[in-house]
């Protein structure tokens, strides 16, 4: 028969051997990969926004003739 509470706790115990098993960052590590994260968004934040101008402008200059 169906047994959810044994799978439950198998899966748990499974999940908690497998996290000991991870080698987790030192604080320097984790705070020199949120920097690479947080500089690399606003790099493709303005590389959007730029390229959004850049065909609205393109798209309003053949459509409405630029006024």
């Amino acid at each position: 028969m169906f047994k959810p509470i044994e799978k439950i706790t198998t899966t748990y115990h499974d999940t908690v051997a497998e996290l000991r098993k991870c080698t987790w960052p030192s604080w320097d590590e984790l705070v020199d990969s949120t920097l690479v994260v947080i500089v690399s968004v606003g790099i493709l934040g303005v590389f959007v926004g730029a390229t959004d101008w850049v065909v609205r402008a393109l798209i309003q200059l053949l459509t409405v003739g630029g006024r």
